[in-house]
């Protein structure tokens, strides 16, 4: 088979990893692989795992973008793929243009993943007009059948985005040498409680929470907020009300930003808590996931893709959403008498290859025959 998949850019984030996740996972089982995006700095370990990378500005919310489509339907009639999967709404709208002008014979496969909970229009509609839609969770599902109505349920496919459990073994340590690199660039959080927020730096991630949960602990309890995450050049404002929030709250010896990171199992291992407190529903909530995996204890809003796991994993750490009250008992729980995770089962890495590629033969094959 050959398969292309479309996202973007392959800067950071959850769609990112999973596309070089499949990527991965298509060129250890002999397939061949192509990943078109506007690039980033994951380009380069794209490419090592034996994947061809192919630069399209298919990246922006703009009108622009629409000077793509004949680019883009040339590389796609170049190419010959067997299929092509989508993973957000840009790359999908561009595709579906580009295809109008190549016949139904010639016409690849078209496979679409709804990573998000978008917002419900005409837009966000084009990624249930795939030829199969796979969904990331239980809660995307059902997000899909209530808001389209008229995408076929048989044509929606529950694929759990999943982990490596070598890359996040139960009980990991980081290394000596971890810890006086990283203790020597933020001294502050040397003999500290850690509780870590971690993903990209929104208005939707939860972070005023992780502050009051600071201002609402720190005179018990030896805490810390960690975190972990950049902030977009559009979010810089946000970033800087922040900083500014922490400074009003006097929580500035309380608080770290890190920044980005690609370290992710050591953060997540050297903390005591890892939350998630996004105001939306996550789809999944891979962090929260590979938090447990390592032995972290995990508290999160119960709903969306978090529930699932904590559900599954660590139900201990489930909270009311936006219930800031049942948030710092439970916490607080937590810190007086830690219940660190069991091994984790499910959720593998292994399982969301092998289904996705089975679906995409399954695909294929459909259309031969």
């Amino acid at each position: 088979m050959k398969i292309i998949q479309l996202v973007p850019a392959l800067n950071s984030g959850g769609v990112e990893r999973g596309t070089l996740e499949i990527a991965r996972a298509l060129v250890a089982a002999g397939h061949e692989s192509v990943v078109i995006s506007d690039g980033g700095r994951m380009v380069a370990q794209l490419e090592a795992e034996g994947t061809r990378h192919i630069q399209l500005p298919i990246h922006r919310k703009s009108l622009s973008s629409l000077w793509q489509i004949r680019p883009l339907r040339k590389i796609l009639q170049r190419e010959h793929a067997d299929l092509l999967h989508v993973r957000s709404r840009i790359p999908a709208w561009l595709t579906h243009l580009a295809l109008r002008k190549i016949s139904s014979k010639n016409r690849p496969v078209l496979v679409s993943t709804v990573h998000g909970f978008y917002s419900v229009n005409r837009y966000s509609e084009i990624m249930t007009r795939a030829d199969r839609v796979i969904a990331v969770s239980d809660s995307v599902v059902e997000y899909i059948q209530q808001n389209y109505p008229a995408c076929p349920h048989d044509k929606i496919t529950r694929i759990y985005r999943g982990i490596n459990p070598s890359e996040f073994p139960h009980g990991y340590q980081p290394s000596n040498m971890w810890w006086q690199k990283t203790l020597a660039e933020f001294p502050e959080l040397e003999h500290k409680i850690w509780l870590t927020l971690p993903g990209r730096i929104t208005r939707l991630k939860g972070h005023e929470s992780l502050l009051q949960l600071i201002v609402s602990l720190k005179d018990r309890f030896p805490v810390h907020g960690v975190v972990v995450g950049d902030a977009h050049e559009k979010k810089q404002a946000y970033l800087t009300e922040l900083h500014a929030r922490v400074e009003q709250l006097g929580i500035r010896d309380h608080v770290t930003f890190v920044g980005h990171r690609s370290d992710m199992r050591e953060w997540l291992a050297a903390s005591d808590i890892v939350l998630s407190l996004s105001s939306q529903a996550e789809t999944f909530g891979r962090t929260t996931l590979e938090a447990i995996s390592v032995g972290t204890s995990a508290v999160g809003w119960n709903r969306g893709g978090v529930a699932e796991i904590l559900n599954c994993c660590y139900p201990q750490g489930l909270v009311e959403a936006e219930n800031e009250n049942a948030l710092l008992e439970t916490v607080e729980q937590l810190l007086s008498n830690p219940q660190p995770p069991a091994p984790v089962h499910d959720f593998q890495l292994s399982e969301m290859t092998d289904q996705t590629i089975a679906l995409y033969s399954d695909m294929i094959q459909t259309k031969k025959n």
